[in-house]
């Protein structure tokens, strides 16, 4: 795992990524907390890890390492997240929690396939208290429904309303911000973005999912939205679209997944408890790196980038 994202990167922006067949990606976060005396009985969540398989992405290796000892559990949610649940009876005043994951990702770049059940869940189109639905936000429905745009149509209106309506602004909200708060303010960064999308979606009756994960070429977590739709060859079975409110445009390979939810607080990368009388300080560390792509060239045939 190390000896792999040792290998030099390549450029994200030197890459083709309309002929990449393959691209391989490798993956570091740490965290580290720090506290001014001992911490008792940490029970502590990471949701950091992407799952086996996601579409035309596949964990290929991870590992994870915790500086003090202790129990880590894996288990898989509901979404089918991969989730390490952490238990450390005692922490003297520094953790560290180091993940490294590497990922293929298969063009080109196509809805997930679903089973049917995933366009009536309810999950996926009741409100949360993040994704609730003012009377801003009805209207905002409303006017994108009265434009007659259904499908995937309909939610790229609503993914460039977004877009148009919100000011990038970091700082200006925290990971409680509901979607109606940043609508308010009209500011926010890329998870008021995402919540936004997925609350004006679910009351136009188009289930959304907020996805987490990284963006080649920017420094934090990156957070997007996946649509799901009925399959356009009527099978009756569901897509999901993945749509990025925050750059106006449909992800492609250079978006790598690490979990789904109905919002945030279903794929917080890092969350706890422990006892003790006093506060923490958090530091993160991100290095997301493509280390090869394969092209598909003109004839069909595959070649190394």
């Amino acid at each position: 795992m190390h000896a792999t994202f040792d290998r030099a990167p390549l450029d994200p922006s030197l890459v083709d990524w309309d002929r990449v067949d393959v691209g391989t990606y490798v993956v570091h976060q740490r965290f580290r907390y720090d506290y001014p005396t001992r911490i008792l009985d940490l029970q502590h969540q990471l949701v950091v890890i992407s799952p086996p398989s996601f579409g035309d992405q596949t964990r290929l290796l991870y590992s994870v390492e915790v500086s003090e000892p202790g129990e880590v559990i894996t288990r898989i949610d509901s979404f089918s997240n991969t989730v390490l649940d952490v238990r450390i009876p005692v922490v003297e005043q520094v953790i560290v929690f180091d993940a490294w994951v590497t990922l293929e990702r298969h063009g080109p770049v196509l809805p997930r396939s679903l089973p049917s059940k995933w366009l009536h869940e309810v999950r996926l189109l009741q409100e949360t208290t993040r994704t609730a639905a003012d009377a801003a936000i009805k209207q905002a429905a409303v006017d994108l429904l009265a434009s007659g745009a259904t499908g995937l149509a309909l939610a790229e209106l609503a993914c460039h309303w977004v877009y148009e309506t919100m000011t990038y602004t970091p700082g200006a909200t925290g990971v409680f911000t509901t979607a109606a708060a940043a609508l308010a303010e009209r500011r926010g960064v890329c998870q008021d973005y995402s919540h936004l999308m997925i609350t004006i979606c679910r009351a136009m009756g188009l289930p959304a999912l907020y996805v987490s994960g990284h963006l080649l070429g920017e420094g934090g977590t990156h957070s997007w939205v996946e649509v799901l739709l009925p399959a356009a060859d009527g099978s009756g079975q569901a897509e999901g679209w993945s749509l990025d409110p925050t750059h106006n445009r449909h992800a492609d390979l250079t978006y790598l997944t690490v979990a789904v939810g109905r919002d945030y607080g279903d794929v917080a990368p890092t969350s706890g408890s422990y006892r003790a009388g006093h506060g923490g300080m958090l530091e993160a560390h991100k290095d997301v790196r493509v280390v090869d792509v394969a092209y598909v060239t003109d004839n069909g045939e595959h070649h190394a980038g």
